[in-house]
């Protein structure tokens, strides 16, 4: 588990160098995969008929505890130094994660320069006093309510259509999450935008606040038109088997879901396995890593392929 640490912290590295950027409330990176490369390939039902007015991903939307608007009237013109949130909605991890993007699904923040809807969108701004109390006294110091608010503009809609708890050796697993947003535009129409990243949580008084957050934008034309790294195939034979010798035999992908499992039999004779999860945008994220022990216990691992190249 330790390697999986090694990779969190990574994840979270702050460079006091660098400004940096908010988006949502979370610190907000570019995807990026190195070098372009050329590569030729292209790559729903619901229940609700009011859903297909919203979304076009076919993941149902797990942000959905506070569709009664009556649970926002206690909250109505109180400042987020006024609000004391109830401890059920941070007693554990998940309802944490659940509750505060539930409260942030119908908030906006659409502005002259990003505009969208037909009158009043959601709850308007209600929503953001509150959520900001979801976070811990240390992420308040680091980013105040205005930057908070600041960092929702263009905002008008939010969901979260991907929530997995990731391992951590401390007990207090990160999640990786997936978010679903729809966005003000100078044309006076709204767009979808795909963020995917990592929430870390912190216990705080024995109430599971949120600690850090980052989030990478989705891009839509890179992976269809350039590049091999958006490929969990490409990425497991090029990185470990070209670059780094690691490859004796690979395995075919199994996918359930959004979830795809690469395993291989190592040029050391052990048996690897990697995690993908696979983006609204078709692109792999390597979640995992992982190698069988002579027990034929899977043991996490953190292989970096560029230390290869080095």
């Amino acid at each position: 588990m330790k390697h999986f640490t090694k990779w969190l912290n990574r994840a979270f590295k702050q460079y006091p160098r660098k400004e940096m950027t908010l988006l949502m409330g979370s610190h907000y990176e570019p995807q990026t995969f190195g070098q372009p490369v050329e590569r030729n390939q292209t790559s729903l039902i619901t229940n609700s008929d009011a859903e297909k007015y919203f979304r076009p991903s076919s993941l149902p939307i797990k942000n959905t505890l506070f569709e009664n608007t009556q649970f926002f009237d206690p909250y109505y013109e109180l400042n987020y130094k006024e609000i004391k949130l109830p401890a059920t909605l941070t007693r554990n991890p998940d309802e944490t994660i659940l509750n505060y993007f539930s409260i942030l699904r119908e908030a906006e923040n659409l502005n002259q320069n990003q505009l969208g809807g037909c009158g009043t969108v959601g709850m308007a701004k209600l929503p953001f006093p509150i959520a900001y109390n979801f976070f811990t006294k240390d992420y308040q110091r680091r980013v105040s309510y205005n930057e908070y608010l600041q960092s929702f503009a263009g905002i008008g809609h939010l969901n979260l259509i991907k929530m997995n708890r990731l391992p951590d050796e401390n007990g207090m697993g990160p999640y990786f999450i997936e978010l679903e947003s729809i966005e003000g535009s100078s044309k006076g129409v709204t767009y979808f935008a795909y963020y995917y990243g990592y929430v870390q949580l912190k216990k705080e008084q024995n109430l599971y606040k949120i600690d850090q957050m980052k989030l990478y934008g989705e891009d839509f034309l890179c992976a269809a038109y350039h590049l091999w790294q958006h490929d969990a195939e490409a990425v497991v034979a090029i990185m470990y088997g070209e670059w780094c010798k690691l490859i004796k035999k690979q395995l075919p992908a199994k996918q359930e879901g959004y979830v795809k499992t690469i395993d291989y039999i190592g040029t050391d004779g052990a048996d690897y396995r990697f995690i993908f999860y696979q983006l609204t945008n078709d692109t792999d994220v390597l979640i995992s890593q992982y190698k069988k022990s002579a027990e034929g216990i899977w043991e996490s691992i953190r292989i970096d392929p560029y230390q290869c190249l080095n």
